[in-house]
């Protein structure tokens, strides 16, 4: 067994990432083409998901389309996605993912207090139906890789065909960045930091020991 095997996950994720983001200086053209679409942040630098994954241009070719699609012109409203991608993050344990997306959760209309209630899962007390719905939705998948027959009778009473078939994609490719992050250790940009990962319930208590806030 290694060194990094016994140690605890905090400690190891303190050594610094496994992956670095590339710099921008070490940009070559095409890395410059790949990474020209994305927003950059309020300080000027693109987020280091996309400067860590760019590593592999080929699959990042294919992969940026795909996440752009869900997260910016897909068939679900703003709030139904983030808080589905916010439940995601703390069952994957994605403090990467959690700090990314609290500031979009909270411009699609997700409150302080709701933020603070994903933690807790679907099962908390304050939660509309429809939004337990979600949680509960996220959690299926998580632990299951399906929904209930439960859970999908509740979301067919207000989501469409494609918005179902969305519901199900988007958890599945959160899931996927968060393993990519999460074993890359992708450190959180300054600003973002402040967004604490909450502790697991519900799906996410199985997680690893530690919190892994710093991937």
């Amino acid at each position: 067994m290694t060194d990094e095997h016994r140690r605890p996950p905090h400690l190891t994720a303190a050594a610094g990432p496994r992956l670095a983001p590339l710099p921008e200086d070490s940009w070559d053209p095409s890395t410059r083409e790949l990474l020209a679409p994305i927003p950059r942040d309020p300080d000027g630098g693109v987020a280091n998901v996309f400067t860590t994954l760019v590593r592999h241009p080929g699959l990042f070719r294919h992969f940026l389309p795909f996440g752009s699609h869900l997260l910016r012109d897909g068939r679900l409203p703003d709030r139904t996605r983030e808080l589905l991608i916010l439940r995601t993050a703390c069952n994957t344990r994605a403090g990467y993912e959690w700090g990314r997306h609290v500031p979009l959760a909270r411009a699609a209309g997700v409150t302080d207090e709701e933020i603070d209630r994903v933690g807790a899962g679907p099962d908390a007390q304050g939660w509309a139906a429809a939004d337990a719905d979600l949680l509960r939705a996220a959690d299926e998948l998580h632990r299951d890789a399906r929904l209930s027959a439960a859970t999908w009778s509740a979301l067919a009473a207000g989501h469409d065909e494609a918005q179902l078939i969305e519901i199900t994609m988007l958890v599945g490719q959160y899931h996927m960045v968060a393993f990519f992050l999460n074993s890359a250790g992708t450190p959180l940009e300054p600003g973002y930091e402040a967004e604490t990962l909450p502790a697991p319930t519900g799906a996410g208590a199985d997680a690893m020991e530690g919190d892994r806030g710093d991937a």
